[in-house]
């Protein structure tokens, strides 16, 4: 399968901060591929760097076979590119968006009535076409936005933390959409702050202040983790994450809800972390959570060391 992303040795800085470091990856034809990582992980400015909005102080990158600092007006034609701020006319109403854009993107005639239709179909916004874009809910701004950013029908789609502050339900209406328009060829690179969203993804890249820290897909990074993970139930949460985190073996304690996440040395005990305390403790197949929080602790370990 080709790649229709690579990046090679991409780094960028703003002042004395390098929000990218040395970063090199690659996006198959037809992939859902992830970026995710703390805020302030490097995530917008990659996916800056790839669409040619901002040029990197170091490495490059190839979209859909162009050089992205070189071949700049073939790459714009080949991608699409939404947000994170909703970017549309609010005063216009949806169909007046999709008709201007369709002007940008020099999409006329039959062949723009016919994509429009069957955009706002597949988005289910068929009944909204006349209502003002500022009079949306959330969740069809970005349903709108995604309409826009399909019309000239780009090979590669990049999204910028889509569903950032969308209801669950839009949420996962959005990527039903998405997930339709990969079956039809398209290949996406998405950012996310939801990491429920991310195990949607054929694999994820993990970064942390702007460096690639693990990639692979969501099942591969959850097998990856060395850690044997136990969500342990009862008691008082804040007074019990004290005590664990005071054992030996005992790597790190977070809060996961109503639960504690306990991420245990690989050859010690439960029962002797546990000793006499009156909880229950069930060892749980780490999630992408999990992975992220052990990981980026690691780091910060090394780094205090």
């Amino acid at each position: 399968m080709s790649n229709a992303v690579e990046a090679r040795g991409l780094s960028r800085r703003f002042g004395t901060i390098e929000a990218v470091r040395d970063l090199s990856f690659s996006v198959a034809s037809g992939e859902v591929f992830g970026l995710v990582g703390p805020d302030g992980a490097g995530k917008t400015t990659t996916l800056r760097m790839l669409c040619g909005l901002i040029d990197p102080d170091a490495g490059e990158a190839t979209v859909a076979g162009f050089a992205v600092q070189k071949q700049l007006d073939h790459v714009k034609d080949a991608i699409g590119y939404m947000a994170q701020k909703f970017g549309l006319y609010g005063d216009l109403t949806v169909e007046e968006n999709l008709d201007f854009y369709g002007d940008l993107f020099d999409v006329t005639g039959q062949a723009r009535e016919d994509l429009k239709l069957k955009l706002l179909q597949m988005t289910r916004m068929e009944p909204f076409r006349s209502r003002p874009a500022a009079k949306l809910s959330g969740g069809m701004k970005q349903k709108l936005s995604l309409m826009c950013t399909l019309l000239h029908k780009p090979q590669i789609l990049f999204l910028d933390e889509p569903t950032n502050g969308v209801d669950p339900v839009s949420r996962r209406d959005f990527w039903l959409i998405l997930d339709d328009l990969v079956k039809d060829g398209l290949t996406v690179v998405v950012t996310t702050a939801y990491l429920d969203e991310a195990e949607r993804c054929h694999r994820i890249g993990m970064l942390d202040r702007g460096k690639l820290v693990l990639m692979g897909s969501p099942a591969e990074l959850k097998a990856s983790l060395p850690e044997k993970v136990y969500a342990v139930r009862g008691g008082n949460l804040r007074a019990n994450k004290q005590i664990f985190a005071a054992r030996n073996g005992v790597i790190d304690v977070e809060l996961s809800g109503t639960e504690l996440h306990l991420y245990l040395a690989p050859d010690t005990s439960i029962f002797e972390v546990l000793g006499d305390m009156d909880v229950d403790a069930e060892r749980i197949t780490p999630t992408l959570e999990d992975v992220l929080i052990a990981e980026v602790r690691r780091i910060n370990r090394k780094l205090a060391a």
